[in-house]
């Protein structure tokens, strides 16, 4: 739904030049409208077009940003038990994890945004799925220009969001912790409300870098285009509020995910702390380390 409503003026454009057109009524009224509209044209399966690449680039990206988080963060000193690190610094931590993931995680958004515009009637092309998506995008516009696409909107979600997402949920739980304690004494609502709020600050730090990036992957018009000319044009054309559209659906989403991530990352390290008490625990007082669902 996110992307469909990120995508919908420009690709009822896209027969033309951009440059040279206006916006027509939007197809969709809200959220809803494009969500039960989709359902009725297409059926309730179409909902779950391109579920296997952002499933796959998650699995990418976790593993990434875990590894380069623990490595920023023991690099500016971090010792458990010892020296913890400022919110600060946990923060420009997970921003700088979070560029770095964002080139692993690129092609799988990719991918992504390809199979679920197949949803519009105005999509230039049909795929037979994630593997016919990913042949076609490589044999026509190569590895670089394909699959690469919007790498520069990534960056500018990615970096910004991570710094939000590590910060607003560090805060949470740092602001919690009873005097001489540790993260560990805290209860699962902490972590709830810790997830949820990260979730809703890492789509809201940037989230009008998603939606560039959402129309130069949908957009063959927009595929060579830069990010900066692509975000002054969707201005001209639709106004800022253009920039914005799907955020609150998307932000309703990320609240109850991320919440449920942080608060089963939690109890899944202490269930690893019961049957091995010397398991490493990056998370010992004021740090943590999870990553965020794109």
């Amino acid at each position: 739904v996110k992307v469909l409503l990120q995508t919908e003026n420009s690709l009822s454009s896209q027969s033309q030049s951009i440059k040279h057109t206006k916006p027509k009524q939007p197809v969709y009224r809200g959220a809803i409208h494009c969500l039960t509209h989709t359902i009725k044209k297409n059926g309730i399966m179409s909902l779950y077009k391109g579920l296997p690449a952002p499933l796959m680039g998650s699995m990418a990206e976790n593993s990434v940003l875990f590894l380069c988080y623990a490595e920023i963060r023991r690099r500016l000193g971090e010792k458990p038990g010892e020296k913890d690190l400022t919110i600060f610094e946990l923060a420009c931590s997970g921003a700088v994890a979070g560029g770095i993931a964002s080139f692993f995680l690129n092609p799988f958004e990719v991918i992504k945004v390809q199979m679920q515009v197949m949803n519009s009637s105005n999509a230039v092309r049909q795929y037979n799925g994630l593997i016919d998506c990913a042949k076609q995008t490589i044999q026509k516009e190569g590895i670089v220009n394909g699959l690469y696409r919007g790498q520069t909107s990534l960056l500018y979600r990615e970096i910004p969001g991570n710094f939000c997402w590590y910060g607003v949920y560090e805060s949470v739980c740092f602001s919690q912790i009873p005097e001489g304690g540790t993260k560990r004494d805290l209860g699962i609502s902490t972590h709830l409300l810790g997830g949820a709020s990260a979730g809703v600050a890492y789509w809201t730090a940037f989230y009008p870098a998603d939606t560039v990036g959402s129309q130069i992957r949908a957009n063959p018009l927009y595929a060579n285009r830069g990010f900066f000319p692509v975000f002054f044009d969707i201005i001209r054309r639709e106004g800022w509020k253009a920039l914005y559209r799907g955020w609150g659906i998307t932000a309703l989403r990320a609240a109850p995910s991320h919440a449920l991530i942080f608060a089963m990352y939690e109890k899944t390290m202490d269930v690893f702390r019961h049957f091995d008490p010397t398991v490493e625990d990056s998370i010992d007082k004021r740090s943590g380390s999870i990553s965020h669902s794109s």
